[in-house]
């Protein structure tokens, strides 16, 4: 993954103390009411939220018709509370066992294990949030999807204080 890529990037305020947006991504009940683009659901998110600890994300979108599955799972590389929050994010199957990101529709390409990295930072009695999903360009469904993640999250948020 070159460095110099375009990786999508998302910067956001919110009206929330630190340790608050801290939360939601770190304590996987409050993570799985907004994670994933509109529509999809979390019904799993195990987080062992330490350095060196796993976790693995099930989103899931259900229609009339059928419903759909998707599995990431990562490793926590770097925490330093509230502040940064680094982790892998590869795609998996249920019991975790990696698999390519083709077999699910990605383009070629898409490399097999990306990293999202979250800083926080306290300015003026709010919480200023960058996300960058190394591996996810921007202008892509995924970043769409991030985007759409985050405006659940702002509205979350919304709804807690």
């Amino acid at each position: 993954m070159a460095d110099d890529q375009s990786w999508v990037t998302i910067e956001r305020e919110f009206d929330a103390s630190i340790e608050t947006v801290w939360k939601m991504w770190t304590d996987p009940k409050l993570f799985s009411q907004w994670y994933g683009p509109m529509g999809m659901t979390v019904p799993v998110a195990e987080m062992d939220v330490v350095v060196g600890g796993t976790r693995k994300i099930c989103m899931e979108m259900k229609t009339p018709d059928r419903s759909m599955s998707m599995w990431f799972t990562g490793i926590y590389k770097e925490i330093s509370q509230p502040h940064r929050l680094a982790y892998t994010e590869s795609m998996c199957d249920a019991d975790g066992v990696l698999i390519s990101p083709a077999s699910m529709g990605m383009p070629e390409g898409h490399p097999d294990v990306t990293e999202v990295v979250v800083e926080l930072s306290e300015v003026e009695g709010k919480t200023r949030m960058v996300m960058v999903h190394k591996g996810v360009p921007e202008g892509t469904a995924g970043a769409g999807g991030w985007r759409q993640a985050i405006d659940k999250f702002a509205d979350l948020l919304g709804e807690a204080e």
